[in-house]
């Protein structure tokens, strides 16, 4: 979820370019429907706003300006970062201003802004208006992350433009060295490899910090992302608790409890044990894990400051191929985060899941001033022919044929195959569960990781705190006795 200052500037010049024109072409040869549909608005400017990631920024600088080339349509589309997005199109909407006619909706917190009703009913909106439905829309051609933008009785409140995995990622130079091989084999008896539980994470962790020491590098284990950011309370409930086998945060959504002794998780032996694996891991990472949010560890992977980390797949591509913002380029390793015995077990039998599928939708406000529009302008973003290039600038994929696009094919093989993982096995992999009262449990949660993080409380207290302020807030907000 949560993304990148750093991300923002991940638009190579010359993807810029050849995305730009050959999207203008087609925008040309495409010209006919959209101009017809467009026709009403055209001359008029509809604003939106989304987070300054790699995917927004290219809508931004790509596809609004070969839209408004088409349509005539004039596109004001504000990138900024994930809290000033939120706080502005959340009071826009609360207030039903207006300002904003196309949102940036992220799949964690979909279910609060219908529990509001701050979205237009997209499928509604298109039964009434077939004339501004692209005839090559084709939802079925989304992959299965659409579905987390509809509500109970199926019906669509926003077009998915990006989705990628919470994965982790390794340097290749460092885990192919003989010499290294040989050191970390002679140490742990093992053959160094990416690390497929906590323990040899830990044990990774550690010899490269070592040997980062030794040898004079400014070289650490890990990355954490440890800011006092709500990122940090996403990194533990969406990163590391999920691995060992404690989803959705905890929370019993039968009896909405978070107690191990009212049936919930959050306080769980395995919840700690997680907690407190993953507090251990500062001792071996960078000294800005502290101060790092998703955009800070991207930053840090990319500048060769850590030999693994758990960071948003969205990365990945520039991190493997921009050499103006990457010293890892042609070294990326891309592998599934380390899981605790019996958890993949359980993703795979539909029971659990592995770690993170983030994302986010365009959705048009409420109170939009140019619905149609706006709709247009969401259709003309998830075009199916504009996906290859949409893929190779942002790491995402929101249609199953992209897979198969051709750019993403040979994009893959510089990505140490990611796009791949990503088709084979998205499914293991699940968003934010959908609680309408996410924000509030997420504030009232992470003070106690912050206090863990700083060692004024242990793992174990943080989270016994934690469970129980959440049974709290729970009873107030409704949920449960």
């Amino acid at each position: 979820m949560k993304k990148s200052l750093l991300r923002v500037v991940i638009l190579l010049v010359s993807i810029s370019i050849i995305a730009g024109f050959s999207i203008y072409a087609c925008a040309e040869t495409a010209g006919s429907w959209w101009a017809q549909a467009s026709a009403p608005y055209k001359g008029i400017t509809i604003k939106g706003i989304s987070e300054s990631t790699p995917p927004s920024k290219y809508m931004q600088e790509i596809l609004a300006k070969s839209f408004t080339k088409e349509t005539g349509i004039n596109v004001e589309f504000e990138v900024t970062s994930w809290d000033q997005m939120y706080d502005k199109e959340i009071k826009d909407m609360e207030a039903g201003t207006g300002i904003y006619d196309f949102v940036y909706v992220e799949q964690d917190i979909i279910s609060s802004y219908l529990h509001n009703k701050y979205l237009l009913d997209m499928s509604d909106f298109m039964d009434k208006n077939p004339g501004l439905v692209f005839k090559d829309l084709d939802l079925n051609d989304f992959t299965s992350f659409i579905n987390d933008f509809k509500d109970d009785k199926g019906h669509l409140y926003g077009l998915p433009f990006e989705a990628f995995l919470k994965i982790s990622l390794y340097r290749k130079d460092l885990f192919g060295d003989k010499k290294i091989q040989d050191a970390f084999k002679s140490e742990y008896g093992w053959d160094l490899r990416p690390a497929v539980n906590f323990k040899e994470y830990g044990q990774i962790a550690k010899f490269f910090t070592k040997w980062g020491k030794d040898h004079n590098m400014q070289l650490w284990g890990t990355t954490v992302t440890a800011a006092s950011h709500p990122s940090a309370f996403y990194e533990v409930f969406e990163t590391i608790l999920p691995p060992a086998g404690v989803y959705n945060w905890g929370i019993n959504m039968e009896n909405w409890k978070a107690t191990s002794a009212d049936g919930g998780a959050m306080d769980s032996s395995k919840a700690k044990e997680a907690l407190a694996f993953w507090i251990s891991m500062l001792d071996y990472a960078p000294p800005e894990a502290t101060s790092s949010t998703w955009d800070e560890v991207a930053a840090t992977f990319a500048a060769g400051r850590a030999a693994q980390g758990w960071v948003y797949g969205e990365n990945a591509a520039w991190i493997a191929t921009d050499a103006t913002k990457s010293v890892v380029v042609g070294n990326l390793g891309v592998a599934r985060p380390p899981l605790m015995e019996g958890v993949l077990e359980e993703a795979e039998a539909g029971k659990g899941y592995i770690g993170y599928y983030d994302g986010g939708a365009l959705g048009i406000s409420h109170s939009s001033k140019n619905p149609g529009a706006a709709m247009l302008f969401a259709q003309w973003v998830t075009r199916k022919d504009f996906q290859g290039e949409f893929a190779k600038a942002g790491s995402r994929i929101v249609r199953t044929s992209t897979f198969d696009d051709p750019i993403v094919l040979e994009m893959d093989k510089k990505v140490d195959g990611y796009y791949s993982m990503f088709k084979k096995e998205g499914y293991l992999y699940k968003g934010a569960p959908p609680f309408p009262f996410h924000n509030t449990i997420l504030e009232v949660i992470l003070p106690y990781i912050l206090k863990a993080i700083t060692g004024e409380m242990t793992a174990s207290e943080a989270l016994d705190a934690a469970a129980k302020a959440t049974n709290e807030e729970l009873i107030k907000l409704g949920y449960g006795k």
